[in-house]
């Protein structure tokens, strides 16, 4: 609102639900009610997805192909909240439905758009958008991953016994990065730590303490030593 005249101000509404002007009292309202379920206008570009009542119907993967990449994930990130897991997982699914929309409207920005987001997320990072293909990617994985666990064990990796899931997993993290396996593990490993640690479990373990606000700055505790125990656990686990 820097630069506004006090008339132009004054000639603005009542703002949108959710939304506040930039002072101290009103973002500590909105940051610590964070928790709380808003009720902006039907329709609106900030109206809440209602959370499912039922199990996560996956929108890229078929319901097995579901099972084996939760599996997979569970696997990688050890004994975590099943309802985590889930989201992780969902999150997997979801990011890899929408991978070929994001192809799609990278590859049509305009020159001067493209040049903004060069210089603000590097250029590799752009042509990756620009190129990537997670569905492919997935897809030539999934059936890399079923021809070695049935090389190993005769069977499919949902019919494996949950020793023998672990170690298909593990054949798969030492597969070349360079082959359908192995970009699979790659893609799935990442994903799955991204899904994770941005859950409400995830963050707890991380011990995070974003999504405050001091109106004041309350200076260092030192009888907590930094904490540095927390997070150099997080570290290692990661």
């Amino acid at each position: 609102m820097a630069g506004w005249t006090g008339a132009e101000k004054l000639s603005i509404g009542p703002l949108p639900p959710g939304l506040y002007e930039p002072s101290s009292k009103h973002l500590i309202h909105a940051l610590s009610g964070a928790g709380e379920l808003r009720n902006p206008p039907v329709g609106s570009e900030t109206e809440y997805t209602e959370a499912g009542s039922g199990p996560y119907q996956p929108r890229f993967f078929s319901q097995e192909e579901f099972q084996i990449v939760t599996r997979m994930m569970q696997v990688i990130l050890g004994e975590v909240d099943s309802g985590s897991l889930t989201q992780a997982a969902g999150w997997f699914d979801l990011w890899v439905h929408s991978a070929a929309g994001v192809r799609d409207a990278a590859c049509q920005l305009e020159s001067s758009h493209r040049a903004l987001a060069v210089a603000f997320c590097r250029a590799d990072a752009v042509r990756e958008l620009e190129s990537a293909d997670p569905q492919a990617t997935v897809r030539a994985g999934l059936v890399a991953l079923g021809e070695r666990s049935q090389e190993l064990f005769g069977r499919g990796f949902l019919q494996a016994s949950r020793t023998e899931q672990v170690e298909i997993v593990r054949a798969a993290s030492a597969a070349p990065r360079d082959n359908a396996l192995g970009k699979f593990f790659g893609l799935i490993r990442g994903e799955a730590l991204r899904g994770y640690y941005t859950s409400a479990a995830g963050l707890k373990e991380l011990d995070y303490k974003g999504n405050a606000y001091y109106s004041e700055c309350p200076g260092c505790d030192r009888s907590e030593g930094n904490n540095s125990g927390g997070n150099q656990a997080a570290k290692n686990k990661l």
